[in-house]
């Protein structure tokens, strides 16, 4: 008897157990889900990121390097794609292409895309809206 009795505690125990540490991951993997700034995303090439404004839409082309003329900060485009006070974190976001140049900008809000391309040549940096 004192057997079944442990048995059934047991096995009513369990779902509640399972339940709560579901529910504890959920909780984490929902808190480290954090809107920025700022985002550093990868081109295809090993020396070169775009560092994005995520409230505004502004790039910058992000090149480093063992030596010092290789690295560079240099605009893909220094004018906010929205006005101040319609600012949010993590309104744009970008989307790599095959092209290893091209990039697509994204406002998540309005939908609105932007074609990016960055460039070692100052003349092909630049940003288009794609309409």
């Amino acid at each position: 008897m004192k057997i079944l009795i442990s048995v059934i505690i047991v096995l009513t125990a369990l779902p509640s157990f399972a339940q709560t540490e579901s529910s504890q991951t959920s909780n984490t993997t929902q808190q480290s889900i954090i809107a920025v700034s700022y985002r550093l995303f990868s081109t295809q090439n090993i020396w070169t990121f775009i560092r994005l404004n995520t409230r505004n839409g502004r790039m910058k082309q992000v090149q480093f390097g063992m030596e010092d003329d290789r690295r560079l900060i240099a605009n893909l485009n220094s004018e906010a794609l929205v006005t101040s006070d319609k600012e949010v974190n993590d309104r744009f976001t970008l989307y790599p292409t095959q092209n290893i140049y091209t990039f697509i900008l994204l406002d998540q809000f309005d939908g609105r895309a932007w074609q990016v391309q960055w460039s070692i040549d100052p003349e092909n940096r630049g940003i288009t809206p794609i309409e």
